[in-house]
């Protein structure tokens, strides 16, 4: 009987599976029988966002955490695919730091070019797994939600690529029930407009907290203050933004910080980060770990420890996203495909302890930076996934730390050279810090596209002089 391989989300890890099955098959491989469920009505996960927050029109959880005016605060060369560019896929060079409109655009491009819509089954959401020792299959039951209509499936091999920033992690902090503004955690969080005006309060010291934070003073927030547990980000921030330990408690709009100093505050983003959440997997096949470079109990950080049928992709804290998600794919795929043999549980066991010290010994975030290169190249070594230049991808990450560094308002206004082709990336035609118009029409066709009513019309000065570069 033929493979049979069950794949439970369509974002980009599940998509880069479904990728790297579609190049063996392409190479003459015989690929399993594939079956991929999406909970939403189409694939993208993340990138697939809404105004939505709560739940979804199917009464499902809002899976996304993405908002209005999300651009990307990395570099996209640093998350290019080997195998699909973005000369390829725009035809010519764009900006470093695209928004997210353009960015789904991007890696929905290339599994539509692949051809493998046809093996998901949208509005599907897996209910409960449960696994057969002594037959090795897991059932997954599954909901239909358009049919309202509960179904059973087996496979032989299953892979949870559903992702770990959906769940919020919410603390508790003395007061805050009785604070008389808005509330909410960074998962709701759908725009900054919100705030125009308003003295804001973000707690937490993270990618969530710097982006909703900056994006906040440029939608006009009044002020913004960070709060932080474990020490301060310590960008150059602007007059606007300060940085304070930890809140101890709330009394009315006033915020006690553990340094003595109070502030007062018209709404609160708790910035608090997200659980490793499986809600469909029994506890003994269900990750939990908290968010770092290699959980434990994956061997590669793919491979559950205590059961070799089980796969993770994209279950650990990421400097590389889209090319690391298919490194995994690709090398789970050939252990699917028996091209790549498992060693003994405790040869695993050791293997995993290696990369588990030498995460616990990283100095800094450029020592964080190199980890994570070494274990994309371990694991591309092992496939045929197009190798390319780590090291030079690994230098730019280090760049880009550098450059919010010097400037956390006019970073992403920096352009760089892609890895994979060489091309040198497009000037935007507008500042990040005056692009109010987030749409991948505005970002491709420029100022003088006609855009939708209240989005700015005209550019200022300085817009002018780059977009004529």
């Amino acid at each position: 009987m033929k493979l049979r391989v069950g794949i439970i989300g369509a974002g980009p890890s599940g998509m880069a599976q479904l990728r790297a099955f579609e190049s063996a098959r392409q190479l003459g491989a015989d690929i399993p029988e594939i079956v991929c469920f999406e909970k939403q009505s189409d694939w993208g996960g993340q990138w697939n966002s809404s105004w939505r927050t709560g739940l979804d029109a199917a009464g499902e959880p809002v899976h996304s955490s993405m908002y209005r005016h999300l651009w990307s605060n990395g570099p996209k060369e640093c998350l290019e695919f080997a195998d699909y560019t973005f000369d390829e896929h725009f035809g010519r060079p764009i900006s470093s730091y695209p928004p997210r409109e353009v960015l789904f655009d991007y890696i929905k491009g290339r599994v539509e070019k692949s051809d493998v819509r046809k093996y998901v089954r949208f509005n599907t959401t897996a209910r409960w797994v449960s696994y057969n020792e002594q037959t090795q299959e897991f059932t997954v039951t599954v909901e239909d939600l358009a049919a309202q209509k509960t179904e059973t499936h087996v496979f032989d091999k299953l892979v949870v690529s559903v992702g770990h920033f959906s769940v919020p992690h919410v603390p508790q902090f003395d007061g805050i029930n009785s604070f008389p503004g808005e509330v909410l955690h960074a998962h709701d969080f759908r725009g900054a407009e919100r705030f125009a005006g308003k003295d804001l309060l973000l707690i937490g010291s993270s990618y969530s907290a710097e982006d909703i934070g900056m994006q906040s003073h440029k939608m006009g927030a009044k002020s913004v203050t960070f709060s932080y547990r474990s020490g301060p980000m310590g960008f150059d921030w602007p007059e606007s933004a300060v940085e304070r330990p930890l809140v101890t408690r709330f009394e009315g709009r006033t915020a006690h910080f553990s340094d003595g100093t109070t502030g007062e505050f018209d709404a609160v983003v708790l910035c608090t980060g997200y659980q490793h959440k499986y809600p469909f997997l029994p506890a003994e096949l269900s990750l939990k770990s908290k968010n770092v470079l290699y959980p434990g109990n994956l061997y590669k950080g793919v491979i559950w420890q205590d059961n070799t049928n089980l796969f993770y992709l994209g279950a650990q804290d990421q400097y590389y996203t889209f090319n690391m998600f298919d490194a995994q794919a690709w090398f789970a795929r050939d252990v699917m495909l028996g091209r790549i043999e498992l060693p003994a549980a405790e040869e695993r066991a050791a293997d995993i302890q290696v990369w588990l010290e030498r995460q616990d010994a990283l100095p800094d975030h450029d020592a964080e930076a190199d980890y994570q290169t070494d274990y994309l190249r371990e694991l591309i070594a092992l496939t045929d996934y197009p190798e390319f230049d780590l090291d030079t991808v690994s230098a730019l990450f280090k760049q880009w730390m550098k450059d919010k560094e010097d400037d956390i308002l006019g970073y992403r206004d920096n352009i760089h050279r892609s890895v994979m082709t060489g091309t040198m990336a497009a000037r935007h035609h507008t500042r990040w810090i005056n692009a109010m118009d987030d749409s991948l029409q505005r970002y491709l066709n420029g100022p003088s596209q006609d855009v939708d009513t209240g989005a700015l019309t005209a550019l200022t000065r300085d817009d002018e002089q780059i977009a004529a570069k």
